[in-house]
């Protein structure tokens, strides 16, 4: 089964209603899909800018409990290192926390969901888009 790590953008796009991610998301068994807890951050990033959003917030912290979030660990950061290196090697880049999701995903083995074509630059990592 092929498992999906959902960037900030793609959870922001099923919390709007999107109709094909919502659609996608239906259709996957518990624990396919999940979020860096980089996203998380995003996420919540999102709610302190705006606190008197609180049906917002309601729903973005709905979506938190029914999603598998996973922590940044010693074996990610490793990844992003080494994924970060050659990012600058190779004269490329992404801002900070979207190589930070880009190496988790790569750390985990799973299929970023994005609609930013800039993970397009990341060598070896897997992206699909559900918003296309």
């Amino acid at each position: 089964m092929t498992r999906f790590l959902l960037d900030t953008n793609t959870v922001s796009a099923a919390i709007k209603g999107h109709p094909n991610v919502v659609r996608q998301l239906e259709a996957l068994p518990t624990g396919a899909p999940g979020i860096s807890a980089i996203t998380e951050g995003e996420l919540l990033f999102g709610l302190a800018k705006r606190p008197e959003a609180k049906r917002l917030a309601s729903v973005v912290r709905e979506f938190l409990r029914c999603v598998e979030v996973f922590p940044w660990d010693h074996s990610v950061a490793e990844y992003y290192g080494t994924l970060r290196a050659e990012m600058e090697r190779r004269g490329k880049g992404l801002g900070a926390p979207d190589l930070l999701i880009a190496a988790h995903a790569m750390a985990l083995g799973r299929v970023l969901v994005t609609s930013d074509r800039a993970f397009g630059q990341v060598d070896g990592l897997r992206v699909v888009d559900w918003t296309a």
